[in-house]
């Protein structure tokens, strides 16, 4: 009688460490599905920026080249035209970071750095541990009691 008991306890204890080790799966999962929907909206909200901000910068940059051009033709000061360097290579970023290739030149440049060059990517003192948040805690915590 007592082992028909165990037994049914055994497969009872399994069949719960099953489920528990399916449900944890579950939620690594949902948590790596929202995290890369959380990338994917913060992604697009900075080329939402950017090409918001280059509408602004193009209606700068457009009044400002009239402008500049005209006060140069006008006065005979060609040195007038010179700002317009600096600001079309901003006009340039901007125009290929919010329509352009540059999102994917730096996701194949980040694959690179990734693959090529990992020990640029390490942590000063390596990856933080649960004994070094433990030590750090502890001194912290002898500092708060001390005083």
């Amino acid at each position: 009688m007592g082992f028909i008991f165990s037994k049914s306890m055994n497969e009872n204890m399994k069949s719960q460490q099953e489920f528990m080790l399916m449900n944890s799966r579950l939620q690594l999962e949902r948590q790596l599905i929202m995290q890369n929907e959380m990338r994917e909206r913060q992604m697009a909200m900075q080329i939402a920026w950017s090409r918001e901000f280059l509408k602004y910068f193009g209606t700068f940059f457009g009044i400002t080249a009239i402008s500049l051009t005209a006060g140069a033709i006008k006065g005979k000061k060609p040195v007038l035209i010179l700002p317009m360097v600096p600001l079309g290579f901003v006009l340039a970023y901007q125009y290929d970071m919010g329509y352009g290739t540059l999102i994917h030149r730096m996701k194949g440049e980040a694959e690179n750095i990734l693959e090529t060059e990992k020990s640029k990517l390490q942590l000063p003192k390596g990856v933080i541990t649960f004994e070094s948040l433990e030590k750090a805690r502890r001194e912290q915590s002898k500092f708060f009691i001390d005083k």
